[in-house]
């Protein structure tokens, strides 16, 4: 490990190794602060950031945070980078990838192929010199497009997450629910139900439910019961009509382990899913979350700052070729990301990282109800990552989600994000829309009018 120095406001600032200079350079957050590495002022920051951007790319792979021999996510970053599509960006410095990243001859195409070749480290690394607009800036550029009974990720299109929760699985709440995000033009990125029971037979239940509603009414929608990854192997062996699999994973071996997976159990449940073949435009079937904060609330950050490990996370998702990932950005609590200003940058450096690294990014715009956050933050995030291209974003009844007790966004907040962009639902579950005769002209949603048959049919049958 190699000691890095550096100059500002008159002070010389020393970092032990890699690790210490990482997370001397994030901006400020709660999270690090309890961890005990953020940087001690602002000086120390702009110091860590100056001696960051002067840092050669390659030292990432020569100096690893987590040593190789004591964890797997490291051992998968290592063992999976493609030095070939690193070549064109080999000599570069942190800080001249940061110019590289926002040149106007920078697009989609060399994102694309320059995606293997970037570890989550690096591109940590380089968020940590970003202001806001330019995280924006180049996640716009970066395209991702996943597919199973949607297409996800195309240009010009915002999918959601349709959200139905309930507090005790009670199947005329979930279904009510369901029926509001529907009329709302929500649910093409999946219908997925947080259990508030979670073992096989209440999973298979829900699975059926989902199954049921979606055979009904034709719709091409995938349904997800975010149940853990064991339960849903054993939901697949006993014949449930799984759409996705659902895990929560994080950026270390240990911080996985909390929750109760590794990389061969996700292999083995990829396999499991893949071996049903239910997509119909597409054969990606995982769905992953992640949040900053994870590692540390499982003590298993081993030092590492929060944001640089929550990228590590993008590292085991992608070797799922996943439907979709989001971070549940405010919803670990002001412990980690303390008010509406750090929840913003949290989202905006998450998306940015998991789009960098080639992940179909999507986030939860969220909030507990102790942090110093409220909902024209979550308005403010929404933008932005409309602007910056987000896959998709979550949404709950009323913003409000009565089984978790957190707030998320609104069917009409996805409405309005789309009226303001000019963006539209993915193309199959358009279609439906457009066959239930609930868009306009102008491709809109209708206001539920009674006299409209194939609407009044389908609040019947719901």
């Amino acid at each position: 490990m190699t000691t890095r120095t550096s100059l500002a406001g008159g002070e010389r600032h020393r970092f032990e190794d890699l690790k210490a200079l990482l997370a001397a350079a994030s901006p400020r957050r709660s999270g690090d602060e309890l961890a005990g590495i953020a940087a001690a002022s602002d000086a120390r920051r702009v110091a860590a950031r100056m001696a960051l951007a002067e840092l050669p790319l390659d030292a990432f792979l020569n100096e690893a945070l987590i040593p190789y021999e004591q964890d797997e996510v490291t051992r998968l970053i290592i063992d999976r980078h493609d030095a070939t599509a690193f070549a064109p960006i080999r000599h570069l410095t942190v800080g001249g990838l940061r110019d590289r990243l926002l040149a106007h001859e920078t697009d989609a195409a060399f994102l694309a192929a320059l995606a293997p070749g970037l570890t989550p480290e690096m591109v940590a690394a380089v968020s940590k010199l970003m202001r806001n607009q330019d995280l924006i800036a180049v996640a716009r550029k970066c395209r991702v497009v996943t597919a199973f009974r949607n297409t996800i990720g195309l240009e010009g299109r915002l999918a959601s997450r349709l959200q139905p929760n309930h507090p005790t699985d009670d199947p005329q709440g979930i279904a009510a629910a369901m029926l509001d995000g529907l009329l709302l033009g929500s649910g093409d990125a999946v219908i997925g139900i947080n259990p508030a029971t979670d073992n096989i037979a209440n999973g298979i239940a829900l699975t059926e439910m989902l199954e049921r509603l979606r055979l009904r009414h034709d719709m091409p929608v995938q349904g997800c019961v975010l149940t853990h990854v064991t339960n849903a192997i054993a939901m697949i062996e006993r014949g449930a009509p799984v759409d996705l699999v659902f895990q929560s994973v994080a950026g270390t071996e240990g911080a996985n382990a909390g929750f109760g997976v590794n990389l061969a159990l996700l292999r083995e449940a990829h396999e499991a899913a893949l071996s049903l073949k239910r997509g119909t435009v597409g054969d990606n079937v995982m769905y992953f979350e992640t949040g900053q904060g994870a590692a540390l609330s499982a003590e298993a950050h081993h030092g590492v700052d929060q944001q640089t490990v929550e990228a590590r996370a993008y590292a085991v998702a992608r070797e799922f070729r996943p439907l979709l990932v989001n971070t549940v950005v405010g919803f670990i609590g002001p412990e980690y990301l303390y008010d509406g200003k750090q929840i913003i940058r949290a989202g905006l450096e998450d998306h940015f990282c998991g789009k960098l690294l080639g992940l179909p990014m999507g986030v939860d715009v969220c909030h507990t109800n102790h942090a110093e956050a409220d909902q024209d933050d979550m308005d403010t995030l929404m933008t932005l990552l409309g602007v910056a291209g987000v896959n998709f974003l979550i949404a709950v009844p009323g913003a409000d989600d009565i089984m978790l007790n957190y707030q998320s966004l609104s069917f009409h907040d996805i409405l309005a994000l789309r009226g303001l962009l000019g963006l539209r639902p993915a193309p199959e579950f358009e279609a439906w829309l457009e066959r239930m005769e609930m868009l306009d002209p102008q491709g809109r949603m209708r206001a539920l009018d009674p006299g409209t048959a194939r609407l009044a049919r389908l609040v019947e049958a719901g």
